[in-house]
């Protein structure tokens, strides 16, 4: 859909569609912020769960909103639906993100996703050409960690040179914490499990490694109520900013925070074998324990309690041939209006920004791209503060 004169400017704000895929907690933030704030005329839900679908029919009650049904393994239905929508976002787990881009450049589709997985997340940037030729942009790693943190690295680079480290600490956690575990399910199991699983990426001076995730276990601090915390190296959160910046950063990690203790109790489950993913006898039928780890963390930790996000992003670098630091904070809260958790705010929002900026050509680049390759900062920021998402920036000559 191309237009050339000004006023089809308008009609384009008007008549974009926008395709939510996921009808769970972050696929209703998501588009409980577009209904807020894009002008885009029609937003279609789409989930394999008719009952997810009511649940967000009746959480959502606005007459720009569609709901049908999805199989996202018929490939078929969802072509039909992304070639009725200018953009689709994916709020699905993060395994089906590069068929989902593959049949967005098919059907010449703008597309974003939550990322998080580092393989995945590689496999849909070998589609760049691809995606170029079909004159699309397709954004994995909107959400919050990769996403919104990435976006912050992007600034750092943009505004101090010589950057001695960067270091990202971030965490979702409960106001009321509940032992033993003193974490409540804020996504899904299955992408804690692999945060805490899978090997973490560290940029260190040229070299790009992997470490052990839940290791290297560090004090941090926030002010009261929270006081001293723990931040621990996990998978997924520097994504492919290692390899962006390897000739800008000297040294780069991510490390989530909990409170303390927890670490040490998840590592004793995973001690245990509970993430494998290969199946195991039990007597007289098999069973794959990682499912069974994350079925029992869905049943038995609380959820869409008060909770709060934690961002702390740490760097010293140069500025004016002066030795400087710049820090960066976020302390953000659940939303008691609308009953939307903070990291549902933090992580669908900086999506819903992120489709919105590229449906009004706030970026027009094509391809395929992560969040510090093309969001641009201040604008994101800016956006982030008319949600009372504010980030608190802190520069200082030492």
């Amino acid at each position: 859909m191309i237009f050339k004169h000004p006023l089809d400017q308008v009609l384009r704000a008007i008549l974009m569609k926008i395709l939510i895929l996921g009808a769970g907690m972050m696929g209703n933030a998501i588009t409980f912020d577009l209904v807020n704030f894009s002008k885009s005329d029609v937003f279609t839900i789409a989930d394999k769960n008719l009952s997810s679908n009511s649940k967000a029919k009746k959480n959502l009650r606005n007459d720009k909103l569609e709901f049908v049904k999805i199989n996202l393994e018929n490939k078929n239905s969802i072509k039909k639906h992304f070639k009725e929508n200018d953009l689709a976002i994916s709020a699905v787990p993060f395994k089906y993100n590069y068929i989902l881009s593959k049949i967005a450049i098919e059907t010449k589709t703008h597309f974003i996703d939550l990322g998080g997985n580092n393989d995945v997340v590689q496999k849909e940037l070998s589609l760049s050409k691809d995606a170029k030729k079909s004159d699309i942009t397709i954004i994995p790693d909107c959400g919050l960690a990769p996403g919104l943190s990435s976006v912050i690295v992007k600034d750092i680079v943009e505004n101090i040179n010589d950057i001695d480290y960067v270091k990202i600490r971030v965490g979702g956690l409960p106001l009321h914490p509940k032992p033993p575990l003193n974490y409540q399910v804020v996504f899904s199991p299955f992408g804690l499990i692999n945060e805490y699983v899978e090997k973490s990426v560290v940029l260190d001076h040229g070299k790009i490694i992997q470490k052990k995730s839940m290791t290297e276990v560090e004090k941090i601090y926030f002010p009261k109520p929270f006081g001293n915390l723990e931040a621990f190296l996990t998978s997924g959160g520097c994504s492919t900013l290692p390899f962006v910046y390897k000739n800008k950063i000297k040294y780069l990690d991510y490390k989530t925070i909990r409170y303390p203790g927890h670490c040490d109790n998840f590592n004793t489950i995973l001690s245990l074998g509970m993430a494998k993913k290969h199946s195991i006898n039990t007597g007289k039928q098999k069973i794959i324990p990682r499912e069974i780890l994350a079925t029992l963390l869905n049943m038995n930790l609380p959820k869409n309690e008060d909770d709060v996000v934690l961002l702390k992003v740490l760097s010293r670098g140069v500025k004016d041939g002066k030795k400087c630091k710049l820090e960066y904070n976020l302390i953000d809260y659940y939303d008691q209006e609308n009953k939307i958790t903070s990291m549902m705010r933090t992580t669908a929002y900086p999506t819903s920004i992120i489709a919105q900026m590229i449906l009004n050509e706030s970026i027009d680049k094509r391809g395929v791209f992560c969040p510090h390759e093309i969001v641009p900062c201040q604008l994101f920021f800016k956006e982030l503060k008319k949600r009372n998402i504010i980030i608190k920036k802190k520069f200082v000559y030492i």
